[in-house]
């Protein structure tokens, strides 16, 4: 079942790019060019770009539906690096919230993926393609773009905690200040989501290093990104003859900051009173 999840959420999400690009469609917007193309048709067009968001939120309803009923003694599991609390498929209630929840993280991970993309400010045209589903997030300053994880996973999960606490599926905190705390480390958790993106652009780079793929915008983009991220290691004797480290070094790099981090986030989370009960109830 975790499979399908998979799955759907994918779909879900190709639906969703697809609302969000169909109002940079040059052919919807543009004038006619002979006098036929002034013609209406008499048949009113069946489909509108509001259908999409209706088509997903039917399709979340309908997949909750389908959990609760064919797989009795399932239990889904939302992994939010830091803590993974477990949906009951034998509630209808608690399927429903698990679907939406999960197309959500599937939503908010590809939205996390965007983001150092977005900082980093490659060349077009492959930078429009990240600029269409962020909107005009993708024009707001770089500091707050930066911040932007912390504060929308953390505020996120400040009010879901509330709704997962009332279907006692997580423990409530001994304290408004653990509250915090809580919505912090899942906040400052986001960022861990950033090593994907950024260690697939590095062994690209690497790989385009060695061998030659030709002129293409893409990999002029990830050669550009990759170049940026490496900067701070350009002081570093890291080339011997022919061979140049540097890309190898930036992903050994990414990946054991980010593994050290989400050591010490899960650490200090689940040393917060109540919290650890939950962990070790955990069907993981």
């Amino acid at each position: 079942m975790a499979y399908v999840d998979f799955i759907l959420n994918l779909a879900g999400l190709l639906l969703w790019l697809n609302w969000r690009s169909a109002r940079f469609d040059p052919l919807a917007k543009r004038p006619p060019a002979t006098l036929m193309g002034t013609l209406r048709p008499a048949a009113p067009r069946k489909f509108h770009r509001w259908h999409l968001p209706g088509i997903i939120v039917f399709a979340l309803l309908l997949r909750a539906g389908i959990y609760h009923w064919l797989a009795p003694f399932w239990v889904g599991k939302l992994n939010l690096i830091v803590t993974v609390p477990p949906f009951r498929s034998d509630s209808l209630t608690g399927m429903l919230v698990f679907s939406g929840l999960s197309f959500g993280r599937t939503l908010g991970i590809f939205y996390l993926w965007l983001l150092p993309l977005s900082l980093l400010n490659g060349p077009d045209p492959i930078q429009r393609l990240v600029k269409i589903p962020l909107g005009r997030v993708a024009d707001w300053p770089r500091a707050i773009k930066f911040i932007l994880p912390l504060v929308v996973t953390a505020v996120a999960w400040w009010l879901l905690g509330w709704l997962l606490e009332g279907m006692k599926i997580c423990p409530p905190p001994v304290s408004p200040a653990h509250r915090l705390e809580q919505a912090l480390a899942i906040g400052l958790g986001s960022y861990l989501m950033w090593k994907f993106p950024l260690g697939a652009l590095l062994t690209l780079h690497l790989l385009n290093s060695y061998v030659y793929f030709g002129n293409h915008p893409f990999w002029n983009y990830v050669n550009h990104l990759a170049q940026t991220i490496l900067r701070p290691l350009k002081k570093y004797p890291l080339r011997v003859g022919k061979v140049d480290f540097a890309a190898v070094v930036g992903i050994v790099i990414v990946f054991l900051a980010a593994h050290f981090v989400e050591a010490g986030l899960k650490t200090r989370f689940f040393s917060i009173p109540g919290l650890a009960d939950l962990y070790a109830l955990l069907p993981l």
